[in-house]
């Protein structure tokens, strides 16, 4: 880590520059680690925390993990890697001319190659009141805790929002004793990763864990003096509540592109090598488009692996080792009030002829795919998730599946259902050493 005076101001400078501390920072700085141990570098997060799994905030909240069992790295990962990590700094411009970031403190950072995993933030809609003490968000380990901090058991909240963040919200209040009232505005929970069949049995669970659902609303006004007292549907209905917890969705966190050459549409975009339009620039996680090969073209997923995973190519090619993000799509491994759900990919089709649909539902098992010309182009396993991932391992490396129809949902469906090599290749065995 060097430093050197610019007029009075004195310039941090490194080689390679992080700004975000989440996921895929990390996947980034430990791909640029594994080409180059020297090379100073700087990770600079506006969190004071280092780095924690988000999607074990839920639990935090539940009481059912501390902190320390939340960390993605152990303490002193940052040191055994030659880190220069800055906490609570928070990066407000760019100068690409320059190749210098300037934090909200007045300090400059200097850099040769940069990545921006800077995640994503709260979409925050416009409701009256909506500043009252008792309203949070629900996407760092700061809210969780000023939630934690704030609830007691015997009271009732508002969870704004039936998708992955509302629905993990509400569990984790739920085992707080906290009775919990959801208001989607869609018609029904999960709506972006299931189909309606799939969203019912997820409805019906919720219920049964005494879970109020209200669909197809949204709410217009917080009411209370200081604090939260109630909330007024947009039909008038009013549902008394101690809190309210936005949880309607994330924006990628664009704003260090703005008015520069680096490109923008919902997320910063980004080839197959992580790299943004402006050289030695690179982006990766829930920021970027980057490119989903279900939907064969460049889209925002903000799913944890995959960030980590667009965080060590992007790693690799800062450090110079040319790599390839071969695409990945929306996939997830969820389990919500003991119901066990595993979805990826495409799951509706919008009646689109192109596609075929292949199903089971029974004994409490939903099970659905989706093909297009053969190839598997989404899946929907609720309570029996077992093979889902052998399912997804056909849909990722695309695999033509049409031998294999009417056995892809069957109770014996396996490697031995494949032909021959396929499954030796999964097994790694030699084709020779398999006796015909």
């Amino acid at each position: 880590m060097k430093s050197k005076m610019i007029g009075r101001t004195e310039i941090i400078k490194t080689k390679y520059l992080i700004i975000g501390n989440s996921a895929s920072g990390i996947g980034a700085a430990e791909a640029i680690r594994d080409v180059d141990k020297d090379g100073a570098l700087t990770i600079v997060s506006d969190e004071a925390y280092p780095a924690y799994s988000r999607p074990l905030i839920s639990e935090l909240l539940a009481n059912e993990r501390t902190t320390d069992r939340i960390l993605f790295r152990q303490p002193d990962f940052y040191v055994q890697n030659n880190i220069n990590l800055l906490l609570n700094r928070k990066v407000t411009r760019l100068d690409l001319k320059q190749n210098i970031a300037h934090s909200e403190n007045g300090e400059q950072i200097g850099w040769e190659k940069l990545l921006l995993a800077t995640g994503g933030k709260p979409i925050i809609p416009e409701i009256k009141n909506s500043k009252k003490t008792g309203v949070f968000t629900f996407l760092t380990l700061k809210d969780a805790r000023e939630i934690s901090n704030f609830i007691k058991s015997g009271q009732q909240a508002v969870v704004m929002g039936g998708g992955l963040i509302g629905i993990s919200a509400t569990e984790a209040l739920t085992k707080r004793g906290v009775g919990v009232t959801i208001v989607e505005m869609k018609d029904r929970v999960l709506n972006t990763i299931l189909d309606n069949e799939a969203s019912l049995i997820v409805e019906e669970t919720l219920r049964q864990s005494r879970i109020k659902l209200v669909t197809n609303h949204t709410v217009s006004s917080i009411v209370g003096d200081s604090t939260v007292e109630s909330i007024i549907l947009d039909n008038g209905e009013k549902i008394p509540c101690d809190l309210v917890v936005i949880a309607i969705g994330v924006l990628p966190r664009t704003e260090l592109a703005f008015n520069t050459k680096i490109k923008v549409n919902r997320g910063i975009i980004v080839d197959r090598y992580m790299a943004t339009a402006y050289p030695s620039v690179y982006a990766c996680g829930d920021v970027a488009e980057a490119y989903d090969f279900i939907y064969e073209t460049n889209r925002v997923i903000s799913i944890w692996p995959n960030a980590y995973i667009g965080g060590r190519v992007a790693g690799y090619n800062m450090a110079g080792i040319k790599t390839e993000n071969t695409g990945y799509t929306a996939m997830n491994s969820l389990n919500y009030f003991g119901l066990d759900i595993a979805t990826a990919g495409m799951i509706t089709n919008a009646n689109n002829p192109d596609y075929e649909i292949i199903s089971n539902h029974n004994n409490g098992n939903y099970k659905k795919l989706l093909l297009k010309n053969d190839y598997i182009t989404g899946m929907a396993f609720i309570r029996d998730i077992e093979k889902a991932g052998m399912i997804f391992s056909l849909m990722r490396d695309h695999i033509n599946v049409r031998s294999l129809k009417h056995e892809l949902l069957t109770n014996n469906f396996g490697l031995v259902c494949l032909p021959r090599q396929i499954w030796q290749e999964r097994l790694g065995t030699p084709t020779k050493s398999i006796s015909k």
